[in-house]
């Protein structure tokens, strides 16, 4: 009977063994999840506070862009409104001096365009240009076929961009 107990006790410890073995594996595997799992917690609390601090700067960089702009927008009506105020003072005037006070007002306005960039498109006696024109009219005349002969409405570009098309007469050239 020794002989079975020794034989048992034999079979026994490389199976003992084998569970130790998957124990310490299971072990093993259970600190790599859980490193894993840490690290990936980490890395997705990272990219949430990156995604709201991203959010955070998309809307605050929406609200400095509308502040710009309507700080633009209160400057340039702050110097419009001397104009509105010349304009009132103009009709209180006498009837002789409106055409010069007109002049004067119009004067100052084209100034305080020109300030912020803002010039007329020059169209009288030139070639007509798509790009800043809209012919309203083509008429016979004596001018060259294709220039400009009347500017109905003047146009208007800002650095070099057209923000208004002027609206002119085109010559068809002489009819015969």
């Amino acid at each position: 009977m020794k002989e079975d107990t020794s034989r048992r006790s034999e079979e026994q410890q490389p199976i003992a063994e084998k569970a130790d073995a998957a124990s310490r594996e299971r072990e093993e595997m259970q600190t790599s999840y859980d490193e894993l799992k840490s690290a990936y917690d980490d890395l997705n609390d990272r990219y949430l506070r990156l995604a709201a601090d991203f959010e955070n700067y998309r809307k605050r960089m929406a609200r400095e862009r509308e502040n710009l702009t309507r700080l633009a927008i209160e400057d340039l009506a702050v110097e419009l409104l001397e104009v509105v105020d010349n304009f009132e003072r103009a009709e209180k005037a006498e009837a002789g001096g409106l055409g010069e006070g007109m002049q004067q007002i119009q004067k100052l306005l084209m100034s305080i365009l020109e300030r912020h960039g803002i010039k007329p498109i020059e169209c009288l006696n030139r070639p007509f240009d798509p790009e800043c024109q809209e012919a309203i009219a083509c008429v016979p005349s004596e001018a060259e076929e294709g220039s400009v002969i009347e500017e109905v409405v003047r146009g208007y570009c800002m650095q070099d961009k057209v923000i208004r098309c002027a609206k002119v007469v085109v010559s068809k050239g002489k009819e015969e």
